[in-house]
């Protein structure tokens, strides 16, 4: 059955929620919130996109191959920037680190900022691979 009001809306509204999803993973170092929290929300934008416009059209946009390509190099970035952190801090070396910045600013977390990014990005392509796995019975 097409449903033309509820495509046209989620035209609207889809967008916002991923905004609001970035703004939760870049602002998650100075408030509630970081990379699982809008993860999740990204990736139920995902998942109303393929409820609304059918998984046919959704594997399309968001196909396999490109989303484990996103969650593979966060997965690696995750890991390198999190070794490193590990290794000058717990280790006391004194190799270049990034700068923490201001207090308040988006840029005042040292290494939280890209940590909350690859979080996001890991938690929302998982989020929407289990929904597809449920919705075509897979699990």
């Amino acid at each position: 059955m097409e449903n033309i009001i509820l495509k046209e809306i989620s035209k609207i509204i889809i967008p916002f929620i991923q905004l609001f999803g970035v703004y939760v993973i870049l602002h998650g170092h100075l408030s509630p919130g970081g990379g699982f929290a809008g993860g999740t929300i990204l990736g139920t934008s995902f998942i109303l996109y393929r409820i609304v416009y059918g998984s046919e059209k959704a594997k399309k946009k968001f196909s396999y191959e490109r989303m484990m390509d996103f969650m593979s190099s966060a997965l690696i970035v995750y890991g390198v920037l999190k070794g490193y952190s590990f290794i000058t801090g717990g280790s006391h070396l004194h190799l270049p680190q990034m700068g923490l910045g201001t207090p308040g600013n988006i840029l005042s977390g040292g290494y939280l900022l890209p940590l909350n990014i690859g979080v996001g990005i890991i938690v929302s392509v998982s989020v929407y691979f289990f929904y597809s796995l449920f919705d075509e019975g897979e699990i």
